[in-house]
């Protein structure tokens, strides 16, 4: 009985699929194409953690189904080299990211070699090389010539250690995944990509694709697309009003009371000025440790401080308090919203 050695009949397989060009498409024009795209590793670390395979080996299996089904698969990989990961890797080692950039592609490269993965390495891209991102920069003055990329001051959700904005994704309990910082939300001056212009081609898109339709339904609510109208309240006593965005202004005759988000315009202009303005503060600091998941998570209690102002409802003179609550986001809509308790049918059966 011969004992399986791996690593070596892998090693000598592995040679062999590159020099045949194994996974390279073949015969593209006369088989229905499949593009399989990964998102590419960032050079933060030395090498692979688990989870980047966790996600490589569901395409990989993919790709390879598909291949056996009689598709022309191109399976490209990449190195998003070119950010801030990067550099506050080198900033760490005290080492020129040029240099730790090429070492670490090795590295990574190496690692996902010995995994098998099929991989078509003619296509490799390194996010450093000029030839891409020369593209990259020319799709950008081709959006912003067209008002399409503009400056704004939205706020992110700031890491204070690596300096660099992250996705909520990132967060594990309100701090960074990479160094364990605690995360803050932060207005930020930056670019921004009008993608709202295109939110009714992407969902009369969504119905031709083979997607399951809870993924279909997670992109429809992320477009977020609502058809309403904006009403204005003035506030008493102040040369201020607020706007509130509602896709029902029937109920706006049952109004009780606003809460605004802790980062919205509205308080951010008026923070200052608030009868409980020290309690507003303390909110909003605290606010700022939460990400926009936790903040709008099902079930989750509801939280908020009363501002001291009273905002006029015009359609019958009712006082609205106004609150500040952070399970409104500041981003969606205008930041604040109007409560309309849910009306009990009286009448008996």
């Amino acid at each position: 009985m011969h004992q399986y050695d791996h690593t070596r009949i892998e090693k000598k397989w592995r040679r062999v699929w590159k020099e045949i060009g194994l996974y390279k498409i073949k015969d593209g024009k006369r088989k229905p194409k499949q593009y399989i795209l990964d998102m590419f590793p960032y050079l933060s670390g030395e090498g692979l953690h688990v989870g980047h395979p966790k996600g490589y080996i569901a395409t990989d299996v993919y790709s390879r189904l598909k291949r056996m089904q009689g598709h022309a698969v191109l399976h490209p990989m990449g190195f998003d080299a070119f950010g801030l990961p990067a550099e506050n890797y080198a900033i760490k080692n005290k080492i020129n990211p040029s240099i730790s950039v090429k070492k670490n592609v090795r590295r990574f490269k190496k690692q996902l070699e010995a995994l098998g993965f099929d991989y078509d390495w003619s296509r490799e891209i390194n996010t450093t090389d000029p030839n891409y991102y020369r593209v990259t920069q020319w799709i950008f003055l081709q959006m912003f010539h067209r008002g399409l990329a503009y400056r704004s001051n939205e706020p992110i959700n700031w890491c204070p250690s690596c300096q660099t904005g992250l996705a909520n994704e990132d967060l594990e309990d309100g701090k960074c995944e990479r160094c364990v910082s605690l995360v803050e939300k932060r207005p930020i001056p930056q670019w921004v990509l009008k993608i709202t212009d295109y939110a009714d081609r992407l969902l009369e898109g969504l119905p031709t694709l083979s997607w399951p339709e809870s993924i279909k339904e997670a992109q429809k609510n992320w477009i977020g697309r609502s058809e309403g109208i904006n009403i204005t309240y003035t506030v008493e006593g102040h040369f201020e009003s607020v706007t509130v965005f509602t896709t029902r202004p029937d109920t706006n005759f049952g109004a009780t009371f606003i809460v605004a988000a802790p980062d919205s315009s509205f308080v951010s202009r008026n923070s200052e000025r608030f009868p409980e303005a020290e309690k507003i503060k303390a909110y909003i600091v605290e606010t700022k440790t939460k990400s926009d998941i936790e903040r709008i998570a099902e079930g989750r209690k509801k939280t908020g401080v009363f501002t001291g102002w009273y905002a006029t409802n015009q359609l019958n003179g009712k006082r609205l308090p106004i609150y500040v609550g952070d399970f409104v986001l500041g981003q969606v809509g205008t930041g604040i919203v109007v409560g309309v308790p849910e009306i009990l049918n009286l009448h008996k059966q």
